[in-house]
């Protein structure tokens, strides 16, 4: 049997010695990009009803957005964890800071080629850079400290990245929607100012840079692997996929990010509406940020809550709630339609941090290759909110918002029953020793 794990930051007795320190200076410097991904994220919800009106498109063909930026998840997280696992956490986040830098810049001569091809593109190699970040980041938080508070820890770092969700919908609006021009059958792109989504995103790609510099001058604890004996040759012939809760946690993420992406996505053309409030698109868009602002509000609060009670079971409560505002937007109009789903953002607020950690406790060696399958899930949102685009289509946006319900159905289950650790194909494992050096 496996040596117990010890408690990470403390001075554990037998082979093992982790030196203790606090590591409060690390969570800091963290903590930024996770503030930065959100805000460049939700910067999306802003910039589908915009492209939508200069390129005319139709909902399914809008939501091409998310399919570039969020399937970029899917195709590059498990490359990204193999790089995690070569250059190590900190330099994996200097590496995705760069690649979204490149992606940023890229938006400017997609502007001024006026072409929807050149954005997406754009948005494509952008994403690969946050997916890099996500891959290394979100494991190193959840290693970084007592794993009996992973949660919590992750939860409070999601907060700071929900507070950029906040802020991007109030800037968004008012540097981009409220520069939409009047647009006419006769109006083609090749005719159209585009320059609005310019001056954003180059500031996007400067700040990624300066923050990427003050990174790269902070010294952060090195995460290392202590080698088990007994660990080492019950885990010899296993991998992360073997390891059930993971492998469900997987879908947990894709449906969960599929929901939220699929609602944050919408509100706009939702709001919009003239059975719930007939707002025009710069109006409706400064009411995202009550979305992103209640998952900001929830995530604090997570912080401390998940503490007190047991995150499978928070989870569980918050994917009831979830679906219970999401039923009573679809069957009612005017200011309670629009609030109730607004209020989707506090149950979404501990969905992310709590799969995740779940998902990952217990991976030892194989976190970083868990992590990188748990970031390919992320593509929940470039697919669910296509389908959610395609049923808007054929039968409004009330009866797609039934999509996300399905979603919050599995999120429910996961926190039940799903999280419960079993590896598959193997005798239950203990994490070996994380030494931070």
């Amino acid at each position: 049997m496996a040596a117990p794990l010890p408690t990470l930051g403390s001075r554990p007795a037998g082979p093992y010695v982790v030196p203790t320190r606090s590591y409060t200076p690390a969570l800091s410097a963290v903590t930024t990009l996770f503030f930065l991904w959100g805000f460049i994220t939700c910067l999306n919800d802003i910039l589908i009803p915009y492209l939508k009106a200069i390129f005319q498109l139709s909902y399914a063909k809008a939501n091409l957005i998310n399919l570039c930026f969020f399937g970029a998840y899917f195709l590059m997280s498990i490359p990204a964890g193999k790089v995690v696992a070569r250059l190590g956490y900190k330099r994996g986040m200097l590496l995705g800071f760069a690649v979204a830098a490149v992606g940023a810049f890229l938006f400017y001569p997609a502007a001024a080629e006026r072409a929807y091809g050149l954005f997406l593109g754009a948005l494509f190699v952008l994403a690969s850079g946050i997916t890099l970040l996500q891959v290394a980041a979100n494991p190193y938080v959840a290693i970084l400290g007592p794993p009996e508070s992973a949660s919590a820890r992750l939860t409070l770092t999601q907060a700071f990245n929900s507070l950029g969700t906040t802020l991007a919908p109030l800037l968004g609006s008012a540097l981009i929607l409220s520069r939409l021009p009047k647009l006419d059958n006769a109006t083609t792109a090749a005719g159209i100012d585009v320059s609005a989504v310019q001056l954003p995103y180059l500031v996007i790609g400067g700040a990624l840079l300066v923050i990427s510099l003050i990174l790269s001058r902070i010294n952060l604890p090195v995460i290392t692997q202590v080698p088990d004996e007994d660990y080492a040759a019950a885990a010899a012939h296993t991998s992360a996929r073997q390891y059930r809760h993971l492998m469900l946690g997987v879908f947990g993420i894709f449906a969960y990010v599929g929901a939220e992406v699929a609602i944050g996505s919408h509100i706009v053309s939702y709001l919009a509406l003239p059975s719930v409030m007939g707002l025009d698109p710069a109006s409706a868009g400064t009411k995202i940020t009550f979305y992103w602002g209640a998952a900001m509000i929830g995530r604090f609060a997570g912080a401390y809550l998940l503490n007190k009670f047991s995150p499978a079971k928070l989870l569980a409560i918050n994917a009831v709630g979830a679906i219970i505002l999401v039923l009573i937007s679809i069957n009612t109009t005017g200011g309670v339609a629009m609030w109730s789903l607004l209020a989707v953002g506090l149950m979404n607020s501990l969905m992310y941090p709590t799969i995740f950690t779940l998902a990952v406790a217990g991976l030892g060696r194989h976190t970083a290759e868990g992590s990188g399958l748990l970031c390919t899930a992320i593509v929940g949102g470039a697919l669910v909110p296509l389908l959610f685009g395609a049923i808007a289509d054929h039968a409004g946006l009330r009866l797609a918002l039934l999509l996300p319900v399905v979603c919050y159905l599995y999120v429910m289950w996961y926190g039940l029953r799903g999280s419960r650790r079993v590896v598959a194909g193997a005798p239950a494992l203990v994490a070996p020793p994380i030494a931070l050096v």
